[in-house]
């Protein structure tokens, strides 16, 4: 069983089109829907997915909740608000009352955790409704986005694309260590181990999991067998690598652990984490 907890789905050919991706994107620019997830991901023990906003639009998320309803595979749903709108509770009531509906993502990286002191009331409403925070960051911003762990201990925060760290085959970056150690204190964060093959130095990125070992380690270290999940990024990490170099560079490295550490990496942390619905 795997859930894969980070997939794009959009359809450019909607009336009104699409925020993104940008049209110039020969590979993304298309409709990219639950079946053919499904389709290319056959045969690959993949059960479910938590599918992750693609769009800034508010409307969109609920988009993605009625693409979710003749879907099963969809077993949750990380949606896209802005705290600072004056309608952010009222849309997260709203959209909060479909179970599949998990919580949002923001990022000092996008520029919507700008002032994310003064957004600690906002964030307060994601955790008092058993919902979570994914987190767009990176190595400088990780010991700044501690404070949202510290500040508020029954939010759940999952920290995306293992924090942006450039992948080189060596010792990572010394600078997103030290944020990654300085995050991981808190039990309420976990990170996703996707985006890697997009962030490898070398492009196409290599299939070999060795070259990924170095910051899967400084990761295992951080954050343990319990607070690891898997993600994709789908169709994204395409650009990069296939679909199956992205599952076994993960899958290589897991399986050296103790046998409970593959369940646990690709579906019963992302449980814990996301709360996700089983179909």
């Amino acid at each position: 069983m795997i859930i894969d907890t980070h997939v794009h789905f959009y359809d450019p050919t909607r009336p009104g089109g699409v925020p993104w991706p940008p049209k110039d994107n020969a590979l993304l620019y298309r409709p990219i829907l639950p079946r053919h997830f499904v389709e290319r991901t056959k045969n690959m023990g993949i059960t479910g997915t938590v599918v992750v906003e693609a769009s800034k639009w508010v409307e969109d998320n609920q988009w993605i909740l009625d693409l979710a309803t003749d879907n099963p595979c969809i077993v949750g749903f990380v949606g896209s608000l802005d705290p600072k709108s004056a309608d952010f509770e009222k849309n997260l009531d709203r959209f909060s009352a479909n179970p599949l509906y998990r919580g949002i993502r923001l990022g000092l990286q996008r520029g919507s955790l700008q002032d994310q002191d003064a957004l600690m009331p906002q964030l307060q409403q994601l955790a008092d409704r058993d919902l979570q925070l994914d987190l767009m960051t990176n190595g400088k911003q990780l010991p700044i986005n501690a404070a949202i762990a510290a500040q508020l201990p029954t939010l759940r925060l999952v920290i995306d694309h293992v924090g942006h760290v450039e992948v080189t085959g060596e010792a990572p970056d010394p600078e997103w260590v030290h944020g990654m150690l300085t995050i991981a204190q808190y039990p309420n964060v976990y990170c996703k181990v996707s985006g890697m093959v997009e962030r490898a130095a070398q492009q196409p990125a290599p299939d070999d999991p060795a070259y990924y070992a170095p910051t899967l380690d400084i990761l295992w270290d951080a954050f343990g067998e319990d607070r690891l999940i898997y993600g994709s990024n789908w169709l994204v990490c395409e650009r990069a690598a296939p679909y199956e170099t992205v599952l076994s560079i993960v899958t290589h490295y897991i399986e050296t652990k103790e046998p409970e550490a593959m369940e646990k990496f690709f579906w019963k942390n992302s449980k814990a984490a996301y709360k996700w619905i089983e179909r």
